[in-house]
Parts: structure tokens; sequence; C-alpha cells
């Protein structure tokens, strides 16, 4: 009566923690826990370690002269001191004097190829996707490029781009253009390395777009031509809209390569690449690797680097998803 009275209902049960639902989930599906443990462990110590590692070196202003390391039978041990925020003071406020420019090129770099990447790969795309004598060779020749290993695409690129002895400047000789520095100059360095990337990354492109185009009923495209649609309607409001999902996937999975694609720039262009042709993550490799290595300052761009792929996939999915959500 009381409990009526006061209007006061049932209790609800209290919610488990999280360490209890995961304790139930773990006696309920334990098979399937053990068989994923084997790739946890993997991805701990192949990609958590190094990453909590370049975090921590990130804060220190750790180089090659104060880290711990051993000279004979004699072990040095580290010296170097915990900065806090000091490092990517450094870059962020531009004292550094190179993060800016470099990642302006790097967004530049980043969306050129990832266009040429679609644009390309969706025009062939449609093309192999009529019917057409040879359409299973056509497949695989255009393939190609994405079964060769980056490093030997790219030495060979950097064969013909070669100054004296390369096929291109033997072309433009007949023509009577003459020999042109593509690996010397910095704007033909960029021009180069957007070519070599975009001949690498279309491939992919090409046949994650077909298979979106095969996923597309006839049925829409059949019923449009009925409504006396142009092909270019058909392309705009039944083609386009169909390879959306597609889409949004491989553009992003395009920007994450790209913006990290440190074979194409520094084996194409090698020691002579200039500082306004060099992507943050070169520059990264080059600050760890080469003349007074500076850890700290690696790990600071690394983490950096990290840090704007995550908010743009963020922000790109959620901009997918509203775009969903209105249609």
């Amino acid at each position: 009566m009381t409990t009526a009275a006061s209007g006061a209902g049932p209790r609800r049960p209290a919610r488990p923690g999280p360490f209890a639902r995961l304790r139930r989930s773990f006696d309920a599906h334990w098979y399937a826990w053990a068989m994923v443990l084997p790739v946890v462990v993997v991805l701990a110590v192949l990609v958590g370690y190094p990453l909590g590692r370049g975090i921590f070196l990130s804060f220190t202003d750790a180089d090659e002269a104060n880290v711990a390391r051993t000279i004979g039978v004699n072990h040095i041990p580290a010296t170097y001191e915990f900065v806090g925020l000091d490092n990517y003071w450094k870059v962020l406020s531009g004292q550094e004097g190179h993060f800016y420019g470099r990642l302006t090129w790097t967004v530049v770099w980043t969306g050129s190829c990832v266009f040429f990447h679609y644009t390309i790969g969706l025009g062939l795309a449609l093309l192999l996707n009529r019917p057409m004598r040879f359409r299973g060779l056509y497949r695989v020749l255009l393939i190609l490029p994405w079964a060769v290993p980056a490093f030997v695409a790219t030495f060979s690129w950097r064969l013909m781009f070669n100054e004296k002895y390369g096929v291109l400047n033997a072309v433009l000789d007949r023509l009577g253009v003459g020999a042109v520095d593509w690996l010397g100059d910095g704007l033909l360095q960029k021009v180069s390395a957007v070519a070599v990337n975009v001949w690498l990354g279309v491939p992919f492109m090409m046949v994650a777009i077909l298979g979106g185009l095969q996923a597309i009923p006839s049925e829409l495209h059949e019923a449009a031509e009925v409504d006396g649609a142009t092909p270019w309607q058909r392309f705009r409001h039944v083609t386009l809209p169909g390879l959306k999902p597609v889409s949004g996937t491989v553009i992003l999975l395009g920007v994450i390569w790209t913006f990290n694609m440190f074979q194409v720039i520094y084996l194409l262009i090698g020691q002579g690449a200039s500082s306004e042709s060099e992507i943050l993550v070169t520059y990264s490799y080059r600050l760890a690797f080469q003349g007074v290595r500076d850890y700290a300052g690696s790990a600071t761009y690394g983490i950096l680097i990290l840090s704007l792929l995550l908010v743009f996939a963020v922000f790109y999915r959620r901009l997918l998803t509203r775009q969903e959500t209105i249609r």
C-alpha cells in the first residue's frame, strides 16, 4: 500500500559492469576468444608496442647521442629527458620550419592522386562492365600494375625517368623537344611522383568500382531507360548513387594509403628529393635514420600523421552517414 501510494515502481535490476559483461561474454563464447587471442597478441606486439613507444618518445628529447646503446662490451644507458609537449609546440608553432609546407604538399599529393585514382578507375570499370571481346584479357592486363611489387614498379619508372638513358627522354628527343630532368627539378619531381602513384593505384580502384557496378541491379538501368533517361542521366541518377557505399570506402582507404605512400616518394626521387618534394612520412623517416638521428622529432611527426588521419576518417565517415540519413 505504501509503495502504491508513493507512486514508486519496481526497482530495475542493476546493470552489470564492463568487467562482468566481459567475463560473461568469455564464459559464453570462450572458443571465439581463443581464436581471436593469437591475432590480438600479434597486433599488440607489432602495432601496440611500437605505437606506445613512439608516443612516449614524442614527449622526450631522444636522439642518437642520448639513447641507450652498446659499443663493444660497454653499455651506455639512456640519458634523454622528458620534455612534455615541447616537441609538438615546436612543430605546430612553426619553430621547426618544415611542417606546414610539407603538410600542404602532402594534402595536394593525396588529393590529386586519389582524384585520378578514382576518376580513371571509374572510367575503366565502366568500359570493362560492358560486353566486349577479350574483356577477360583486358581485365588481367589492367590489373598487372597492382600485381607488381611497388618497389619494383617504382625502380622501373625511375629508369624510364632517367635524364640520359630514360625511354621518356628518348621519345622527347625523337620529337625534337629535348631531354627533361624529371627527377632533378622540384616541380617535375612532384609530377613524376603523382604519375607513378596513379599508375600503381588505378587497378585497385578499378577492381573495387567494377564490383560495385556489378552489384547494381540491372532492373534500375532498364527502368530508367524505359522512362526515357539519357545515358548521362542514368549514370548520374542510377550508377553514381549505387556506387556510394563502395566509393566511400575506397576513397577513405585511398586517402590513408596515399597519405602514407612512403616508397614512391623515397624510392623514385631518393636522396635527390628537395624539401618541397617530400611528404610528411618521408621526412619523418629521414629524421630517424639519416644525418643526426632525431628519434623524438620523428616520433612527433608520426603521431601527428596518425592524428590527422584519424580526424579525417572520423569526419569523413560522419559526412557519409549524414548524407545517407538525408537521402
